[in-house]
């Protein structure tokens, strides 16, 4: 009988480089899902359909928005995120149209989401099934800036660097129509801002307040704001989010804000991607030709 090869290498020590290799092929894994919905360059045909939640989803028949608009041009373009919903589109040239009516500089457009939503391989974990979109409080007044310059923009914050408060050589009273005129639009169904940007509008907005509830405090959104609207009609697998208070939000739901520990630090290296688990119709989506 020939002899039986053994391993005399301890199973404890064997494990400390297997659990770590399965580990990484995992992660590469994850991080080739995410690359096939951002090297999807066109939309999946068919009638519109957010599919999914808002950051666990896809998009159906997605619509770009065009690249320039009145009142508005969009920026980055080079990440291929200008598309979504037909009414996220609406949505933007109809608040660019306000904004230039009440005789401020056009809006910069930031992303909206992939050509087939999903996630993304940076930058976001929610934008995937078409109803989100960022605006920059950042403006330009005069011409549009040339396309090679939309990549990097300045992009000031209105919250100083020490986020002890309101940067008021940055912030003005045309930031405050801005968010007023995108929370009384329709179909609108939040807005993410900074805590002290909705603290400062709690501070001095008068006469109808209604719309301060629309002006939900998140992580971030100190130099933009992330607008998100409802599932529109006729989208039965757009799984809506949460419904939050009626009031202006002005109360608690803000002060608890001021509560918080602040975020941990990144941990060094690049940043980890997002990876949810989809709706099993997300994978027609991708793979639709």
């Amino acid at each position: 009988m020939g002899k039986v090869l053994t391993s005399d290498y301890p199973a404890n020590k064997m494990m400390r480089f297997v659990i770590p290799l399965l580990a990484g092929f995992l992660s590469m894994a994850a991080e080739a899902a995410a690359n096939d919905w951002a090297t999807a360059t066109t939309p999946a045909p068919g009638p519109p359909q957010s599919i999914g939640f808002y950051t666990a989803g896809c998009l159906q028949g997605a619509q770009a928005l065009p690249l320039d608009g009145p009142g508005y041009e969009a920026i980055r373009v080079s990440r291929n995120r200008y598309w979504g919903q037909p009414v996220t589109v609406d949505f933007i040239t109809a608040l660019a149209e306000r904004i230039r009516a009440a005789g401020q500089a056009h809006l910069y457009i930031g992303d909206l989401g992939q050509p087939r939503g999903g996630p993304a391989p940076s930058g976001h974990a929610s934008h995937q099934v078409g109803l989100d979109a960022d605006i920059w409080f950042e403006r330009q007044p005069g011409t549009r800036r040339a396309p090679g310059e939309r990549e990097n923009p300045r992009l000031r914050s209105l919250v100083l660097p020490d986020d002890s408060g309101i940067d008021d050589t940055v912030f003005s009273q045309q930031h405050v129509l801005l968010l007023r005129t995108a929370a009384e639009m329709p179909n609108l169904d939040r807005m993410f801002v900074n805590k002290w940007i909705k603290q400062r509008i709690c501070n001095t907005a008068t006469g109808n307040r209604s719309w301060l509830r629309k002006l939900v405090p998140w992580y971030g959104h100190d130099s933009h704001f992330h607008v998100r609207l409802h599932c529109p009609p006729g989208n039965p697998q757009c799984q809506p989010q949460a419904t939050y208070s009626d009031d202006d939000g002005c109360g608690e739901a803000l002060e608890s804000w001021f509560r918080k520990a602040p975020p941990p630090p990144p941990p060094p290296g690049p940043p980890k991607p997002y990876r949810p688990k989809l709706p099993p119709a997300c994978q027609a989506v991708l793979n639709a030709r």
